[in-house]
This record gives structure tokens, sequence and C-alpha cells, in this order.
């Protein structure tokens, strides 16, 4: 049984997505449909949480629309999610950054940059 559960989920795998740290900033292209219409959506924000594993993994980015924040959990291997982009590496000394949900303003959403070694 648990090998036919593998074996789905490696099937529907993924195999473009990049590798995602709590603390990186992406910029993930979403489908959404509206009425008969097909739109790309941008959804552009911290990732502050992932859990899971193989097919059930999940991130939440969590962005600042209008002083407001907004989280989405985003299922890293459905079929709406057309790409990701990671803009900045983000430094981050813990798993999981809810802590980010009480700052307000220029705070809310300020995560060091890790500085990563150029490949020559």
């Amino acid at each position: 049984m648990d090998q036919l559960i593998q074996l789905v989920e490696a099937t529907q795998s993924r195999a473009d997505f990049p590798e995602i740290n709590p603390g990186d900033t992406v910029r993930i292209q979403l489908k959404v449909i509206e009425g008969e219409k097909e739109r790309l959506q941008a959804f552009e924000g911290v990732v502050i949480s992932d859990r899971g594993a193989g097919g059930s993994k999940t991130i939440t980015v969590r962005k600042i629309s209008h002083g407001v924040g907004v989280e989405r959990i985003i299922p890293v291997n459905s079929p709406n999610v057309e790409s990701v982009t990671v803009l900045k590496h983000g430094k981050a000394r813990r798993a999981k950054l809810f802590y980010l949900r009480k700052r307000t303003g220029k705070a809310a959403l300020k995560v060091k940059e890790r500085k990563t070694a150029v490949k020559a």
C-alpha cells in the first residue's frame, strides 16, 4: 500500500520547483480562473513556513497589501502553480517565522539577506 502511494506521488511531484526555505522572498505565478477566462496572478511575499513532504508539501507566503497582512498557503505540487521565482534568500534562524505577523510597517517583511558564495 505504501509503495503504491509513493508511486502515485512520484508521478505527480514537480521537478522544476526551486529549493525554498523560510525567510526567502518569492514570486509565485498562480493560475486564476474567472468565468471562462484563465489568467496568471503574481503573489510576492516572504515564506514564513513550509510543512509536509512529497505530494502534500505546502508553503505559507505572507505579504502586506494596502497595510493589511495577507497570507496564502500554496501547495507545492498544485497544477495551479505556474512558476516560482526566488527573489531573495533570507537568513532565518528558525523554521517558522510567525513572529512576522506581529510586526507592522517596514519591519513586517524585513528578514536579513543570506549571502551566498558566487560559483565561478
